[in-house]
């Protein structure tokens, strides 16, 4: 039974939104509606361009015997700065501040909605980037590197700072703590990751740079290959980081614990020469 193009082309475009950075022939299409290619081709262009004044993605198209189509989720500059820009004023609320300058961010970080929105922000940064896995540290970067991961289409994997007997073989590494400066160590199940894989490191909060600077030296102790890193929030750090090359969606940029007063601003995600400097 052949299926009428307005059914046609909402259930295609649910497929394609299910299915984000995943090669789908235009046969795989053909045979589900009972179309021909031409048909299938007239809507995928429709689709295609409402996608595109929307902002909603990039749906590309792949030639030839073994090509398709591809969804790449996407958020306009203009969409994911003012949703940030709202979410630093909820993040400048006084009963947000915790000892040691940190801010509360688990009630945020439960919301899937705000997940999602996080998710898909980060993931927008990676269009263009081969991205064979997400990495965060256990526990509060996995909801985020969750969503990122769903995004990208990339499986997600936890460094943990203590043995589990349920990872099995681990490799670990000493890391000096930035805020601390302790050595601590942290290490990660050897089926987690494939060697020569491109990493996307994502995390919930940082200050000296430690932990992902140990997440760094895992990655090199897999053979693989660092594509970026990106935070959720990143503290004003008075001292010399571990980490330089990264992005953060939002800026702890003062704390004043005498007033219980938080200032927080965009990252410098949204600095396409990322030359704005943090105050040391």
């Amino acid at each position: 039974m052949k299926i009428r193009r307005s059914e046609r082309l909402i259930d295609m475009t649910h497929y394609l939104l299910e299915h984000p950075h995943e090669l789908i022939p235009l046969t795989f299409f053909s045979k589900r509606y009972e179309s021909a290619k031409s048909s299938i081709s007239e809507d995928l262009a429709i689709t295609k361009k409402t996608f595109k004044e929307r902002g909603i993605g990039v749906l590309d198209t792949i030639p030839g015997a073994s090509g398709g189509v591809v969804f790449m989720p996407v958020i306009e500059r203009k969409e994911a700065k003012e949703y940030i820009d709202a979410l630093a004023e909820r993040l400048s609320e006084q009963d947000r501040l915790l000892p040691g300058g940190y801010v509360y961010l688990t009630d945020l970080l439960g919301q899937p909605q705000l997940l999602r929105q996080v998710g898909r922000i980060i993931a927008s940064k990676y269009i263009g980037e081969k991205v064979d896995a997400v990495m965060t540290v256990a526990t509060k970067g996995v909801p985020i590197a969750q969503a990122v991961s769903y995004y990208l289409n990339a499986p997600f994997v936890i460094v943990r700072r203590d043995s589990k007997i349920t990872e099995g073989s681990t490799v670990s590494v000493n890391y000096a703590s930035g805020s601390s400066e302790r050595i601590e160590k942290m290490e990660l199940s050897k089926r987690s990751l494939a060697r020569g894989s491109r990493v996307l490191v994502v995390d919930d909060f940082m200050k000296g740079g430690g932990t992902i600077n140990g997440m760094q030296g895992l990655i090199e102790e897999f053979d693989a290959e660092l594509v970026g890193v990106c935070v959720f929030a990143e503290a004003n750090f008075k001292g010399k980081r571990a980490v330089t090359n990264y992005d953060s969606l939002l800026y702890v940029k003062d704390v004043d614990t005498q007033t219980k007063t938080i200032q927080v601003v965009p990252g410098n995600y949204f600095d396409e020469e990322n030359t704005r400097k943090k105050a040391n």
